[in-house]
């Protein structure tokens, strides 16, 4: 019989916390200031009140759970008598990693007779919670926890990551485009194309003017890079700030072009770390596909 164990990630995940619970899933959340009011992320919360917050001006900063909270969080499991794995969010977007493996060294030390293995996801956002969301159904599959580490490190980069953004504002205000670049791209209605790498970075592929042509770009990435091309039946989830009706164009297009998709996507919303930095208007799309870092422009 294996040996059960915690599975463990951060509320960077971005699922809901019904999605949580169905997946026996541990989570340790994030937190944020909101016109300098500290907040902890809750996966049960609307994220409505947050990004219209946003769009009307409120300021809002980001910070990455320390050494000390993660040793508070792992210590609880560990003198429960529970080894644990814990996916952490991408070292490339934040240092919640190093954290987390810094709090592992210690207590390792302190607990020798427990396991605790950290993973750098490389993803974001519903990306890294479709890597959760494999990883779960995998345990219940029978896979100990070695087994599965060893999964999530080779499979990890066969996740994609695909944004646009309707609204520049929030990528002039964080530095990520000049405010020259930004004015131009306002008047042109310039829709940023991103992705992650394989490094676990966000980077901008493109640059495409108008949000129509944005959303078909991101069909069309799926149809270049998933898993058997037309014929992919893996999940698929959508993530978005607050613009709803574009999540639901993508995934119309989607279904459309995919109609062997695993059940119907799945859209939820883009929680507090990352929306800090995206603002509203911001739409991403999550399969699973070839090794990242072997797309061509």
């Amino acid at each position: 019989m294996n040996k059960p164990f915690i599975l463990s990630c951060c509320t960077t995940a971005d699922l809901t916390e019904e999605q949580y619970q169905a997946n026996n899933l541990r989570y340790i959340r994030f937190h944020y200031l909101l016109d300098g009011e500290e907040h902890y992320d809750n996966p049960a919360d609307s994220m409505d009140a947050f990004y219209n917050a946003m769009a009307h001006g409120a300021e809002t900063k980001t910070s990455q759970i320390n050494t000390a909270e993660f040793i508070e969080y792992f210590t609880g499991f560990l003198e429960d008598g529970r080894d644990i794995l814990h996916v952490s969010l991408s070292s490339g977007i934040s240092g919640t990693y190093n954290a987390a493996y810094a709090a592992k060294e210690i207590l390792s030390e302190r607990f020798p007779e427990r396991k605790i293995i950290i993973i750098d996801s490389l993803a974001a956002s519903a990306g890294y919670g479709l890597l959760m969301d494999r990883l779960s159904a995998l345990r219940n599959d029978g896979y100990r926890m070695e087994e599965l580490a060893a999964w999530a490190e080779v499979h990890k980069t066969e996740i994609h990551h695909w944004f646009f953004s309707g609204d520049l504002t929030f990528y002039i205000k964080g530095g990520r485009i000049s405010k020259g670049a930004g004015y131009l791209g306002t008047v042109l209605k310039i829709c940023p194309l991103l992705h992650v790498d394989e490094t676990g970075h966000l980077v901008v592929w493109s640059k495409i003017r108008t949000k129509k042509k944005a959303i078909a770009a991101m069909a069309e990435k799926m149809a270049a890079y998933a898993k058997d091309g037309g014929d992919y039946n893996g999940n698929c989830f959508i993530s978005h700030s607050a613009c709803l009706a574009d999540a639901k164009a993508v995934a119309a297009l989607v279904e459309e072009k995919f109609p062997q998709l695993k059940g119907k996507i799945v859209i939820n919303n883009i929680g507090t770390t990352i929306g800090s930095h995206t603002g509203p208007g911001t739409v991403a799309l999550f399969f699973w596909g070839s090794h990242r870092g072997a797309e061509e422009e």
